[in-house]
């Protein structure tokens, strides 16, 4: 018997490494984390680095201030619904560098220590208010069309000026 429950837990440990690795896995490797700041644009700054979420694209938006509501909240909607979603610290795994300096990464927030994460670029597409990229995961593209068929963010009623630039 105690042989036979050896081979099992082995074959299991060997069927889970063949699995994918999981946000948890991905946040835990992030080579860039610290308290994020959110630019107008929609990117963030950690430390001294600026860092644009891969996979999407975040189509300028125009949003007429308010004086009367408290806080004051001005700026694209994408970096509106970012400064809200994030709470704490980010942790980002860089894909790449842009010419300007700019880091090219996949960005997590977690709740816990041990939470697996929540994919800031899939936030913004399912919100709606952003567009996947060609060459971005699978997921980004069905998220976009669900938020564009539940007409979310951009693809909602127009409450602003899209700008495409």
């Amino acid at each position: 018997m105690g042989f036979m429950r050896s081979w099992l837990v082995v074959v299991a440990l060997g069927l889970l490494m063949e699995l994918p690795p999981s946000n948890l896995a991905a946040a835990n490797r992030a080579d860039i984390v610290g308290a994020a700041t959110v630019l107008d644009d929609g990117s963030l700054r950690i430390g001294n680095r600026i860092i644009r979420m891969y996979g999407i694209y975040i189509v300028p938006t125009r949003q007429i201030c308010s004086t009367f509501s408290r806080p004051v909240r001005c700026g694209g909607r994408a970096a509106v619904a970012l400064e809200t979603k994030i709470q704490g610290f980010v942790f980002c795994h860089s894909v790449g560098v842009y010419a300007d300096g700019s880091v090219s990464a996949v960005c997590y927030i977690r709740r816990t220590f041990r939470s697996a994460g929540e994919d800031l670029a899939a936030y913004l597409l399912a919100e709606g208010w952003a567009l996947a990229l060609p060459g971005a995961p699978f997921e980004y593209f069905a998220m976009e069309r669900i938020a564009q068929t539940r007409k979310l963010g951009l693809w909602g009623f127009p409450a602003d000026v899209i700008t495409f630039r």
